[in-house]
């Protein structure tokens, strides 16, 4: 059963930190199984707090999502989204 992890950014502190995020994020991905779904498109906050962006990745499984997550590469990253932005992140199964 696949999971999907969630990124909503609740709101940008610092732009230049969120761009060297990106940067590491992106590369902390190279070599894993998991399918980008949606990544900061258009979007319209209906209910709750407003959302300034969404990314939505198709991971295999939860082991495949959390070893991702907890990566050294991925830590370095996340380092600079904390400084950046409030993020809420989401990991759950699909059906």
């Amino acid at each position: 059963m696949s999971v999907y992890m969630i990124f909503i950014k609740e709101r940008i502190k610092d732009q230049n930190e969120i761009e060297e995020y990106k940067k590491l994020a992106q590369a902390s991905l190279a070599g894993r199984e998991l399918k980008p779904l949606a990544t900061y498109g258009t979007l319209e906050t209906l209910e709750g707090p407003e959302a300034q962006g969404v990314v939505l990745l198709e991971f295999g499984t939860a082991a495949e999502a959390m070893d991702w997550y907890h990566s050294e590469k991925y830590k370095e990253a996340r380092i600079h989204r904390f400084v950046g932005a409030d993020y809420r992140v989401i990991l759950f199964e699909g059906i």
